[in-house]
């Protein structure tokens, strides 16, 4: 893990990207599809969402993607379908008051190491694949 990443409360992650906040979701974006397996279903403009609702915030973007690759394993079986609000993997990008562009996500490894099974293994699949690209976001 970079030394510009922290945990809060086990759950979340959050690093700082070496790019401005534009060219952090454009290269992410870029990043996730080429992968191949992954997809990215939407991105959520909160600002401008916020915006529209009279609410001025700092720029912030939610990636959702998904890989059926990952998710098929667990939605094709009854028991795990339970689990399905753990998908699609959300990324959100966001500026802060500093200047920084920061990039959160949910550990996912770490919630699904509390369920167990095919789950667990799924999960943590996914988690280290877009772990790898979001390492290449970081500052050095």
């Amino acid at each position: 893990m970079k030394s510009t990443e922290q945990q809060a409360g086990n759950m979340f992650l959050e690093s700082v990207s070496r790019y401005s906040y534009d060219e952090t979701v454009e290269k992410l974006s870029e990043k996730i599809m080429s992968i191949g397996n992954w997809k990215i279903q939407h991105i959520h403009d909160l600002q401008e969402t916020l915006r529209k609702n009279g609410k001025d915030v700092l720029p912030i973007k939610i990636i959702e993607l998904c890989s059926p690759k990952y998710s098929g394993r667990i939605l094709e079986r009854d028991e795990e379908r339970l689990y399905s609000s753990l998908l699609p993997c959300r990324i959100s990008i966001y500026q802060t008051s500093d200047g920084a562009t920061r990039i959160s996500r949910m550990d996912s490894a770490a919630m699904a190491a509390q369920i167990g099974g095919l789950v667990e293994e799924v999960m943590t699949e996914a988690f280290a694949e877009i772990e790898k690209v979001l390492g290449e976001m970081g500052k050095s």
